[in-house]
Protein backbone atom coordinates (compact mmCIF):
# COMPACT_ATOMS: atom_id res chain seq x y z
CA UNK A 1 0.00 0.00 0.00
CA UNK A 2 1.33 3.42 -0.93
CA UNK A 3 1.64 5.94 1.68
CA UNK A 4 -0.62 8.46 0.38
CA UNK A 5 -3.59 5.91 1.11
CA UNK A 6 -2.46 5.51 4.65
CA UNK A 7 -1.59 8.50 5.61
CA UNK A 8 -5.39 9.51 4.51
CA UNK A 9 -7.03 6.69 6.10
CA UNK A 10 -4.93 8.09 9.37
CA UNK A 11 -6.85 11.33 8.85
CA UNK A 12 -10.03 9.98 8.69
CA UNK A 13 -9.65 7.76 11.86
CA UNK A 14 -8.51 10.85 13.43
CA UNK A 15 -11.99 12.28 12.17
CA UNK A 16 -14.23 9.40 13.38
CA UNK A 17 -12.24 9.66 17.07
CA UNK A 18 -13.12 13.60 17.14
CA UNK A 19 -16.94 12.45 15.79
CA UNK A 20 -17.32 10.13 18.52
CA UNK A 21 -15.61 12.24 21.31
CA UNK A 22 -18.07 15.52 19.76
CA UNK A 23 -21.38 13.26 19.95
CA UNK A 24 -20.64 11.50 23.00
CA UNK A 25 -20.98 8.08 22.04
CA UNK A 26 -20.50 5.54 24.56
CA UNK A 27 -19.59 1.93 24.89
CA UNK A 28 -22.36 -0.01 22.89
CA UNK A 29 -23.60 2.69 20.76
CA UNK A 30 -23.54 2.17 16.85
CA UNK A 31 -22.13 4.76 14.77
CA UNK A 32 -24.19 5.37 11.63
CA UNK A 33 -24.24 3.60 8.81
CA UNK A 34 -21.05 3.14 6.33
CA UNK A 35 -22.68 5.11 3.44
CA UNK A 36 -24.21 8.00 5.20
CA UNK A 37 -21.30 8.51 7.81
CA UNK A 38 -18.63 8.55 4.41
CA UNK A 39 -21.19 11.54 3.32
CA UNK A 40 -21.10 13.19 6.78
CA UNK A 41 -17.24 13.10 6.81
CA UNK A 42 -16.67 14.02 2.85
CA UNK A 43 -14.38 10.57 2.22
CA UNK A 44 -14.78 7.44 0.01
CA UNK A 45 -16.62 4.32 1.53
CA UNK A 46 -12.82 2.61 0.67
CA UNK A 47 -10.77 5.35 2.70
CA UNK A 48 -13.90 5.09 5.72
CA UNK A 49 -13.42 1.23 5.58
CA UNK A 50 -9.93 1.02 5.97
CA UNK A 51 -9.81 3.65 8.84
CA UNK A 52 -12.54 1.94 10.74
CA UNK A 53 -10.44 -1.21 10.22
CA UNK A 54 -7.96 0.52 11.94
CA UNK A 55 -10.05 1.53 14.72
CA UNK A 56 -11.21 -1.76 15.40
CA UNK A 57 -7.93 -3.10 15.49
CA UNK A 58 -6.97 -0.28 17.65
CA UNK A 59 -9.59 -1.82 20.47
CA UNK A 60 -11.74 1.50 20.24
CA UNK A 61 -14.70 -0.02 17.99
CA UNK A 62 -16.31 -3.33 17.78
CA UNK A 63 -17.70 -4.78 14.36
CA UNK A 64 -20.23 -6.90 13.59
CA UNK A 65 -21.10 -8.87 10.64
CA UNK A 66 -24.57 -7.39 9.20
CA UNK A 67 -25.07 -5.54 12.46
CA UNK A 68 -22.74 -2.42 12.36
CA UNK A 69 -19.98 -0.83 14.17
CA UNK A 70 -20.03 0.15 17.69
CA UNK A 71 -18.07 2.19 19.95
CA UNK A 72 -16.04 -0.75 22.51
CA UNK A 73 -16.06 -0.20 26.42
CA UNK A 74 -12.50 2.23 27.32
CA UNK A 75 -12.07 1.85 30.64
CA UNK A 76 -10.27 4.85 32.36
CA UNK A 77 -7.11 4.89 34.04
CA UNK A 78 -7.02 5.47 37.80
CA UNK A 79 -5.51 8.33 38.40
CA UNK A 80 -3.44 7.43 41.91
CA UNK A 81 -1.60 4.50 41.82
CA UNK A 82 -0.61 4.57 45.19
CA UNK A 83 -4.20 4.02 46.35
CA UNK A 84 -5.50 1.47 43.72
CA UNK A 85 -2.12 -0.72 43.44
CA UNK A 86 -2.63 -2.11 47.20
CA UNK A 87 -6.23 -3.25 46.22
CA UNK A 88 -4.39 -5.41 42.98
CA UNK A 89 -1.85 -7.04 45.26
CA UNK A 90 -5.16 -8.34 47.32
CA UNK A 91 -6.86 -9.82 44.38
CA UNK A 92 -4.00 -11.28 43.07
CA UNK A 93 -3.50 -13.17 46.28
CA UNK A 94 -6.80 -14.32 47.35
CA UNK A 95 -10.07 -13.38 44.20
CA UNK A 96 -12.80 -13.43 46.95
CA UNK A 97 -11.85 -9.71 47.83
CA UNK A 98 -13.78 -9.16 44.52
CA UNK A 99 -16.57 -9.07 46.49
CA UNK A 100 -15.75 -6.94 49.00
CA UNK A 101 -14.80 -4.58 46.25
CA UNK A 102 -18.71 -5.19 44.81
CA UNK A 103 -19.66 -4.86 48.88
CA UNK A 104 -18.18 -1.30 48.86
CA UNK A 105 -19.67 -0.55 45.34
CA UNK A 106 -22.79 -1.30 47.26
CA UNK A 107 -21.91 1.59 49.38
CA UNK A 108 -20.49 3.93 47.00
CA UNK A 109 -23.24 3.39 43.81
CA UNK A 110 -25.88 4.20 46.34
CA UNK A 111 -24.26 7.72 47.03
CA UNK A 112 -23.92 8.58 43.27
CA UNK A 113 -27.36 7.39 42.68
CA UNK A 114 -28.35 9.74 45.16
CA UNK A 115 -26.74 12.47 44.69
CA UNK A 116 -27.27 12.10 40.70
CA UNK A 117 -31.23 12.56 40.93
CA UNK A 118 -30.56 15.91 42.82
CA UNK A 119 -27.58 17.50 40.45
CA UNK A 120 -27.83 15.53 37.19
CA UNK A 121 -28.22 18.32 34.42
CA UNK A 122 -30.11 17.91 31.29
CA UNK A 123 -26.84 16.85 29.52
CA UNK A 124 -26.33 14.25 32.47
CA UNK A 125 -29.68 12.77 31.53
CA UNK A 126 -29.49 12.32 27.88
CA UNK A 127 -26.64 10.76 28.38
CA UNK A 128 -27.98 8.20 30.91
CA UNK A 129 -31.02 7.57 28.25
CA UNK A 130 -28.23 6.69 25.73
CA UNK A 131 -26.49 4.51 28.38
CA UNK A 132 -29.36 2.84 28.87
CA UNK A 133 -30.08 1.97 25.20
CA UNK A 134 -27.17 0.75 24.55
CA UNK A 135 -27.33 -1.87 27.49
CA UNK A 136 -30.86 -3.38 25.77
CA UNK A 137 -28.45 -4.70 22.55
CA UNK A 138 -29.60 -8.02 21.66
CA UNK A 139 -25.49 -8.65 21.67
CA UNK A 140 -23.89 -9.76 25.34
CA UNK A 141 -20.70 -8.09 24.58
CA UNK A 142 -22.49 -4.59 23.96
CA UNK A 143 -25.31 -4.99 26.49
CA UNK A 144 -22.82 -5.55 29.19
CA UNK A 145 -20.24 -2.86 28.11
CA UNK A 146 -23.41 -0.62 27.74
CA UNK A 147 -24.56 -2.09 31.21
CA UNK A 148 -20.99 -0.94 33.06
CA UNK A 149 -21.14 2.61 30.83
CA UNK A 150 -24.30 3.55 32.68
CA UNK A 151 -23.19 2.98 35.94
CA UNK A 152 -20.40 5.49 35.14
CA UNK A 153 -23.03 7.89 33.57
CA UNK A 154 -24.70 7.56 36.86
CA UNK A 155 -21.57 8.52 38.89
CA UNK A 156 -20.57 11.22 36.53
CA UNK A 157 -24.06 12.44 36.91
CA UNK A 158 -23.42 13.08 40.67
CA UNK A 159 -20.86 15.92 40.05
CA UNK A 160 -18.83 14.46 43.09
CA UNK A 161 -15.40 14.00 41.50
CA UNK A 162 -14.10 11.33 44.50
CA UNK A 163 -16.76 9.27 44.25
CA UNK A 164 -16.48 9.41 40.18
CA UNK A 165 -13.08 8.19 40.76
CA UNK A 166 -13.42 5.44 43.23
CA UNK A 167 -15.90 4.00 41.20
CA UNK A 168 -13.71 4.29 38.27
CA UNK A 169 -10.78 2.58 39.98
CA UNK A 170 -13.17 0.00 40.70
CA UNK A 171 -14.50 -0.51 37.26
CA UNK A 172 -10.09 -0.72 36.28
CA UNK A 173 -9.80 -3.65 38.64
CA UNK A 174 -12.49 -5.23 38.40
CA UNK A 175 -12.67 -4.73 34.24
CA UNK A 176 -12.73 -8.38 32.77
CA UNK A 177 -14.68 -9.94 35.37
CA UNK A 178 -17.36 -7.37 35.56
CA UNK A 179 -17.74 -7.63 31.21
CA UNK A 180 -17.52 -11.48 31.60
CA UNK A 181 -20.23 -11.32 34.44
CA UNK A 182 -22.66 -9.46 32.77
CA UNK A 183 -22.03 -11.46 29.56
CA UNK A 184 -23.13 -14.38 31.53
CA UNK A 185 -26.28 -12.24 33.03
CA UNK A 186 -26.81 -11.17 29.33
CA UNK A 187 -27.24 -14.53 27.90
CA UNK A 188 -30.08 -15.87 30.54
CA UNK A 189 -32.84 -13.78 29.04
CA UNK A 190 -35.01 -13.59 32.53
CA UNK A 191 -32.38 -12.04 34.06
CA UNK A 192 -31.88 -9.89 31.11
CA UNK A 193 -35.23 -9.11 31.74
CA UNK A 194 -34.79 -8.06 35.56
CA UNK A 195 -31.44 -6.08 34.51
CA UNK A 196 -33.38 -4.06 32.35
CA UNK A 197 -36.15 -3.44 34.73
CA UNK A 198 -33.65 -2.60 37.67
CA UNK A 199 -32.15 -0.21 35.13
CA UNK A 200 -35.22 1.48 34.30
CA UNK A 201 -36.13 2.12 37.53
CA UNK A 202 -32.84 3.67 38.30
CA UNK A 203 -32.87 6.18 35.51
CA UNK A 204 -36.86 6.96 36.34
CA UNK A 205 -36.07 7.47 39.91
CA UNK A 206 -32.54 9.93 38.60
CA UNK A 207 -34.57 11.80 35.80
CA UNK A 208 -37.80 12.10 38.05
CA UNK A 209 -35.07 13.91 40.90
CA UNK A 210 -36.21 10.94 43.50
CA UNK A 211 -32.52 10.95 45.80
CA UNK A 212 -34.41 8.26 47.87
CA UNK A 213 -35.71 5.97 45.46
CA UNK A 214 -32.58 6.16 43.24
CA UNK A 215 -30.76 5.27 46.52
CA UNK A 216 -33.00 2.28 46.79
CA UNK A 217 -33.41 1.06 43.34
CA UNK A 218 -29.47 1.46 43.00
CA UNK A 219 -29.36 -1.06 46.18
CA UNK A 220 -31.88 -3.59 44.90
CA UNK A 221 -29.95 -3.74 41.48
CA UNK A 222 -26.58 -3.79 43.00
CA UNK A 223 -28.09 -6.80 45.52
CA UNK A 224 -29.65 -8.71 42.61
CA UNK A 225 -26.26 -8.87 40.34
CA UNK A 226 -23.80 -9.67 43.62
CA UNK A 227 -26.49 -12.80 44.09
CA UNK A 228 -26.61 -13.46 40.48
CA UNK A 229 -22.89 -13.46 39.96
CA UNK A 230 -22.31 -15.87 43.33
CA UNK A 231 -25.29 -18.31 42.21
CA UNK A 232 -23.13 -18.39 38.57
CA UNK A 233 -19.96 -19.02 40.38
CA UNK A 234 -21.78 -21.58 42.55
CA UNK A 235 -22.63 -23.44 39.73
CA UNK A 236 -19.57 -23.29 37.62
CA UNK A 237 -18.08 -25.03 40.86
CA UNK A 238 -20.57 -27.54 40.98
CA UNK A 239 -20.19 -28.96 37.27
CA UNK A 240 -16.39 -28.43 37.73
CA UNK A 241 -17.14 -31.12 40.47
CA UNK A 242 -19.02 -33.10 38.93
CA UNK A 243 -16.64 -33.90 35.85
CA UNK A 244 -14.00 -34.69 38.13
CA UNK A 245 -16.44 -37.54 40.01
CA UNK A 246 -15.69 -41.35 39.10
CA UNK A 247 -17.56 -42.83 36.97
CA UNK A 248 -19.71 -46.11 37.52
CA UNK A 249 -17.36 -48.93 38.57
CA UNK A 250 -19.96 -51.53 36.78
CA UNK A 251 -19.99 -49.72 33.68
CA UNK A 252 -17.90 -51.62 30.87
Amino acid sequence: MSTAPRCLADEVATRVRKLIEEQQLEAGMRLPAERQLAVQLGVSRNSLREALARLVSEGLLLSRRGGGTFVRWQHEPWSDQNIVQPLKSLLADDPDYTFDILEARHAIEASTAWHAALRATDADKEKLRLCFEASQSEDPDLAAQGDVRFHLAVAEASHNVVLLQTMRGFFELLHSSVIKSRQRMYLVPPVFARLTEQHQTVLNAILAGDAEGARQAMMAHLGFVHTTIKQFDEDRARQARITRLPGDPNEP
